[in-house]
C-alpha cells in the first residue's frame, strides 16, 4: 500500500516558527524512505504525525487512498519498530511477537506458530523462548522487527532502529533490516540522523531542514548533487573552494581556472559555492602540471593518520585545508581536484 503525505503541516503551542511545513511525500509499496536531518529539522515530529502520535495542524496522512490523518495509532495497522523496543520484559521473544495477532484476535496458537515463523525469518527461531534480559541488543532489535511485521503491515516505521547499537552491530544488521523489509513488499518510512545508514537502508532520502524536505532523491544524487550547504555538509566531509563561479560553471580559483566538466544546458544561477568532496581528489607528484579536467595545488600536509584500510591525509594549499584518502601513508606533495566531482550549491 502507498504512503501519502499532502501538505503536511504543524506547530507546537507557543513556538515562535511551525514545526514542519509544506510536507509532501509518497512512499511506493516495497520502497524504503529515510527521513534524515540534524536534530530540530522536524524529522521526528512527522514521523509522530505518521503514526498518529500528533496531530498535523494541515494536511492529511493517506494509506493506500484511505484518508487516517484522525485515527490513533492503534487504528492505523502500521508496523513500528521504536528506538529502545518497547519489549515487554516478562514476555518471551514468541509472546513478544505475537501480542499484535492477539491484539487482532487471532487464536493463541495460531498467534504463536505465526510467531515462531516470524522469528525464524529474523534468523532467532531457537531463541523464542528466551527473555529480552537474555537476549543482546541486536537479537533485541531483531524480536521488534518480527513483532512489527508479523501482521503483515501495509506500511512500516522506524525509529532510529539501529541507534541503540555498537557500529559494529548497525554495519552487521543493515543488511537484514533491509531483507526482511523487501520481503514484507511494505511502504517504509525510517528516521535516522545517520547518513551512512540512510544511504544504506533507503531507495531515497528526504533531507529535511527547518521543516521542510529540502531535498529527495536516491543516495548517490544526494550524495553527489546536494541541493544545499547544509545537506552536503550533513551527508559527509566536503571542502568548498573558495573563488567565484560563472555562468558557465567555470571556477576562478587562486589556483587558476577550473573549467566545467561538461557544458551546461542552462546557465549557473548567481551566487552559487563550489564544493568538493575528499573522493573528488587525488594525489599529483611535486609540481606536476594540470591535466583537462582538473586544477593540481600544491600543498602542504599538516597530518596523516590510518583509518581503517585507508589513509586520511590533512593538507593545506592557499590557507585551505583539505583531506586526501587514499592508500598511501605518504603525505602528498599536490592534489588534483577533478571538475566532475565539483558540486555547485547555494551559498550559506
Amino acid at each position: 500500500m502507498t504512503l501519502h503525505l499532502s501538505d503536511i503541516g504543524f506547530r507546537y503551542p507557543g513556538a515562535a516558527a511551525p514545526t514542519l511545513s509544506d510536507i509532501d511525500l509518497a512512499v511506493a509499496p516495497g520502497e524504503c524512505v529515510a527521513l534524515m536531518g540534524a536534530s530540530g529539522c522536524g524529522k521526528s515530529t512527522l514521523f509522530g504525525i505518521v503514526a498518529g502520535f500528533l496531530r498535523p495542524d494541515t494536511g492529511r496522512v493517506m494509506l493506500d487512498g484511505r484518508d487516517v490523518t484522525g485515527l490513533p495509532p492503534e487504528r492505523r495497522g502500521l508496523g513500528l519498530v521504536p528506538q529502545q523496543y518497547a519489549l515487554f520484559p516478562t514476555r518471551n521473544a514468541r509472546d513478544n511477537v505475537a501480542y499484535p495477532l492477539r491484539l487482532r484476535g487471532v487464536a493463541r496458537r495460531d498467534a504463536a506458530a505465526m510467531a515462531q515463523d516470524a522469528l525464524a525469518a529474523v534468523g532467532l527461531g531457537e531463541m523464542a523462548d528466551r527473555f529480552p534480559d537474555a537476549l543482546s541488543g541486536g537479537q533485541r532489535q531483531r524480536v521488534a522487527l518480527a513483532r512489527a511485521t508479523v501482521f503483515a503491515p501495509p506500511a512500516l516505521l522506524l525509529d532510529e532502529p539501529l541507534s541503540a547499537l555498537d557500529p559494529h552491530l548497525r554495519r552487521e544488521l543493515r543488511a537484514e533490516l533491509r531483507r526482511v523489509q523487501r520481503a514484507t513488499g511494505a511502504a517504509c518510512l525510517i528516521v535516522t540522523h545517520d547518513a551512512d545508514e540512510a544511504f544504506a537502508l533507503a531507495d531515497r532520502v528526504a533531507v529535511m531542514e527547518a521543516g521542510r524536505i529540502a531535498q529527495l532523491d536516491t543516495p548517490a544524487c544526494v550524495h553527489a548533487a546536494p541541493a544545499t550547504l547544509a545537506t552536503a555538509r550533513f551527508t559527509g566531509p566536503v571542502h568548498r573552494l573558495p573563488g567565484t563561479v560563472g555562468p558557465d560553471g567555470a571556477i576562478e580559483t587562486p589556483w587558476g581556472r577550473l573549467p566545467p566538466a561538461a557544458p551546461r544546458p542552462a546557465p549557473v544561477p548567481p551566487g552559487r559555492i563550489a564544493l568538493v568532496r575528499p573522493e573528488g581528489l587525488a594525489r599529483r607528484p611535486a609540481g606536476a602540471a594540470s591535466l583537462p579536467g582538473e586544477l593540481v595545488l600544491s600543498v602542504v600536509a599538516i597530518d596523516s593518520r590510518r583509518q581503517g584500510g585507508a589513509f586520511v591525509h590533512e593538507v593545506v594549499a592557499a590557507g585551505e585545508t583539505f583531506q586526501l584518502v587514499d592508500g598511501d601513508p605518504r603525505p602528498p606533495d599536490s592534489i588534483a581536484v577533478r571538475a566532475s566531482s565539483v558540486m555547485l550549491v547555494p551559498g550559506a
